[in-house]
């Protein structure tokens, strides 16, 4: 039966009201009508729906709850990277930050805004002309997974958002349950026969990623709003702080606790502050978030890999308790590195169970007097990594051993050295097979080469079969080799084959931090590849072209040069070569000849008046010149904005680079 005018105007009216009414509620924390009333209202428009199908829209109040269960979550890539944090755990660090950041901005001082850590899910909600169009995780920064179903049955997430949002807004924010949530959770589950939760982030994190939606609605799901991606259609305010107010009167929750600061000190008295009183919260919190205020200090101040120089988390102390240690054993790592850890009577420590913990190596084990037997103090560092941090010996035995790390490598046998000037033992046997592992490992992952497939289990496998002896015998392994492997039918052998023989073009940083190259992280391989752009060049550079390279030291090219010198490494990297593994860089495409810029190298720093530096990168590249993120040997022309950031300046006066401001770099463009 189609619609009636009367019908179609009343569903309206019901829907502006409903949304309304649920951003007083969930985001203001001010109920506008009782229960019973909004209880009402939804029944009539639910009625409504029901005699009108053809009046049912996505958006509608009565549609937070529709999707069938899904078989799996879909891969949704960010618009722009979600990035993590750089962490600070006393003032002493957080002052070094402040100090760093000062620096960077010419050594002016700066606001800021200080906000709760959430301790949740971090997601981002992605809204077309106002209405929400995907929810995702976070994932590795660049991609997550598609948990729009879910997310839509969180009665704090705006379907649609009010006022005249952009046309396209990302929106990030932290997903979390309530202390008194989960507390009523595990007491229905208690008198069910359930197993319990641990902890409310956990229960959080599980319950967004439901393949049911109905399942996640049952959940006491809130969500706090601390930022955005991008934006379309729309001027972003200059500051955090009017950043926070803009997404708060488009109907998103944002934090009442969030404060300004007009100095860098305001975050150490609101971190004393919420240090106590953390505990009358109803959600839990692992530290704070400090934020430069303004946008263009912001773009300023840049991104170091996935770590933004603009912000930084100030966490609170490690949550500690005293249990037994029963053992001290030790593993090998990639490097060799023996690596001794503590076997612990099972404690929880901040809601999770505690069994291992790590000791770091001899010295650490010998200053702490920590023995097999002892009573310790076990904490979480940064609330993720235990540790012990203290030993008890007023409650030992008087028989306890001095622990000593061993002679011999526990898995092949050869003598353990320790490196001098060093604190670590090594197994100096580069075929040892705990090594091996650890490094094949390491070169599937996420990070490195990204073989989707080839987890631990796969790859033990496939060494105990003699099928690979180092990383690049991966990419001679054949569809007949997998088959015959346990639990490895035709098609997931199928998939693995066809995943490996696309990880060949995965580019030159990708490899070099798969290598395993000591102190080559992922942003340091990036470095290198950007400046080298292939493998022969990076393995023909000496130490000091390496340490030229800015975020390149010392110590870190001494390890690159000494890694390349290594005939066996030599070896791996012509084997991986042979295979067919791409060892350049992603260069980008050389511009058509007879371009008036063609052949020069521009880097952007500080705020442009007449056009964004994304714009002023887009006007080079289609003149024929190629933008950079950093002044290198290579750079021909650096253009300074408002607020330069002073690093770049400085490399460009060591190389001699050409610097121009905005004036003369609108003049150098040709008409």
């Amino acid at each position: 039966m189609p619609a009636t005018s009367d019908a179609i105007k009343r569903t309206d009216e019901l829907r502006i009201e409903l949304d309304q009414h649920n951003y007083r509620y969930y985001v203001q924390d001010d109920p506008s009508v009782s229960d019973a009333v909004y209880d009402a209202l939804m029944r009539e428009l639910r009625e409504l729906e029901t005699q009108y199908p053809d009046l049912v829209t996505p958006v509608s109040p009565t549609q937070r709850v529709g999707a069938p269960p899904a078989q799996g979550f879909a891969e949704a890539p960010h618009r722009g990277q979600m990035f993590s944090l750089g962490n600070a755990f006393d003032d002493e660090e957080y002052m070094a930050w402040v100090e760093r950041t000062r620096r960077l901005l010419n050594d002016r001082d700066f606001d800021l805004t200080c906000e709760l850590k959430i301790d949740g899910l971090a997601v981002s909600l992605t809204y077309k002309d106002g209405v929400l169009v995907r929810g995702a995780t976070r994932g590795d920064g660049l991609k997550g997974e598609d948990v729009t179903s879910n997310v839509r049955t969180i009665k704090s997430v705006p379907l649609r958002l009010l006022g005249s949002p952009p046309t396209l807004i990302e929106i990030r924010g932290e997903i979390y349950m309530s202390r008194e949530g989960f507390k009523r959770m595990n007491e229905t589950r208690a008198a069910e026969g359930l197993a319990l939760y641990a902890n409310p982030r956990n229960s959080a994190a599980g319950s967004v990623r439901q393949l049911d939606p109905a399942i996640t609605a049952l959940r006491p799901l809130d969500i706090w709003i601390y930022g955005i991606g991008v934006v379309e259609g729309s001027t972003i305010p200059d500051t955090q702080w009017d950043l926070l107010a803009w997404l708060n009167s488009m109907g998103v929750r944002t934090n009442p606790n969030n404060i300004h600061y007009p100095t860098p000190q305001g975050a150490i008295d609101y971190y004393r502050k919420w240090l106590e009183a953390r505990e009358g919260l109803d959600y839990d919190t692992d530290g704070m978030v400090v934020k430069v205020n303004s946008r263009a200090d912001c773009d300023v101040l840049g991104v170091v890999g996935r770590e933004p120089r603009w912000a930084i988390a100030y966490k609170w102390p490690s949550q500690q308790e005293i249990t037994q240690l029963l053992e001290i054993r030790v593993n090998v790592g990639r490097t060799g590195k023996i690596n001794p850890y503590a076997v612990l009577e099972p404690i929880g420590v901040g809601g999770v169970t505690v069994q291992h913990a790590t000791l770091h190596n001899e010295d650490y084990i010998h200053d702490k007097d920590i023995r097999v037997g002892d009573w310790v103090v076990v904490e979480r560092a940064g609330e993720v990594i235990p540790q012990i941090v203290q030993s008890l010996p007023e409650r030992r035995a008087a028989d306890a051993p001095v622990f000593n790390m061993p002679e011999y490598c526990p898995v092949c046998g050869t003598k353990v050295t320790r490196a001098g000037g060093e604190s670590a033992h090594y197994c100096t046997n580069p075929a040892c097979p705990a090594q091996l592992s650890e490094n094949i490992f390491h070169f599937v992952s996420k990070g490195a080469m990204d073989i989707d497939g080839m987890g631990p289990k796969l790859a033990t496998a496939l060494l105990n079969a003699g099928l690979i002896t180092d990383v690049a015998d991966i990419f001679s392994l054949k569809l007949e080799d997998m088959v015959e492997l346990e639990r490895m039918g035709d098609l997931l052998a199928t998939k693995l084959v066809t995943n490996i023989a696309a990880s060949k073009q995965q580019p030159l940083h990708r490899l070099l931090f798969a290598l395993g190259i000591i102190h080559v992280g992922a942003e340091v391989a990036e470095l290198l590849a950007n400046d080298f752009g292939t493998m022969d060049k990076l393995i023909a550079a000496t130490e000091i072209e390496l340490t030229e390279v800015p975020g390149i030291g010392p110590k870190i090219a001494e390890s690159i040069v000494g890694y390349f010198q290594d005939e066996g490494n030599v070896a791996l990297i012509a084997k991986l070569r042979e295979a067919g593994v791409r060892m350049d860089a992603d260069i980008p495409e050389a511009p058509a000849e007879g371009l008036p810029m063609s052949g020069m190298v521009f880097c952007f720093t500080g705020t442009l008046s007449e056009m964004s530096r994304t714009q002023g990168e887009e006007r080079v590249k289609a003149l024929g010149a190629t933008a950079s993120g950093s002044v290198t040997q290579k750079t021909t022309h650096l253009v300074i904005g408002e607020k330069p950031g002073a690093s770049k300046v400085k490399q460009a006066e060591k190389y001699g680079t050409e610097v121009l401001d905005e004036a003369a770099f609108m003049a150098f463009l040709p008409n």
